[in-house]
């Protein structure tokens, strides 16, 4: 079973960045599909970005140039820099690994106030 942990959420202003860290363990990292999810209160978890194993990233149109994806296969690291954030963007932000099957991490929580 893949371990994921989150970090890098907090409190931030409207027009602020941060940027989150999945960590995930096991050897499958680099052949997995990786991504980011959120969940706001009372609303359906949703995508946000995903890298595939050959780096081919996709975004949910709420987040395109604003977002950036990445992965650093030799730290089994995959990264969201979040710019110019909205206070729609506050949620519960989850770390997915695709391969075979799924996994999920903890979730860190992003709140943007504005």
């Amino acid at each position: 079973q893949v371990q994921l942990v989150e970090s890098g959420g907090g409190l931030v202003q409207a027009g602020g960045s941060l940027r989150l860290s999945c960590a995930a363990s096991g050897s499958i990292f680099s052949r997995a599909v990786m991504g980011w999810y959120r969940q706001a209160p009372g609303k359906q978890r949703e995508l946000v970005a995903v890298i595939t194993s050959s780096s081919y990233t996709n975004y949910a149109d709420s987040v395109k140039g604003r977002f950036t994806i990445s992965r650093d296969n030799a730290k089994n690291t995959v990264y969201l820099q979040m710019n110019s954030l909205k206070p729609e963007d506050t949620g519960v932000y989850y770390c997915n690994l695709q391969f075979v099957g799924v996994s999920w991490g903890q979730g860190t929580q992003v709140t943007v106030s504005s």
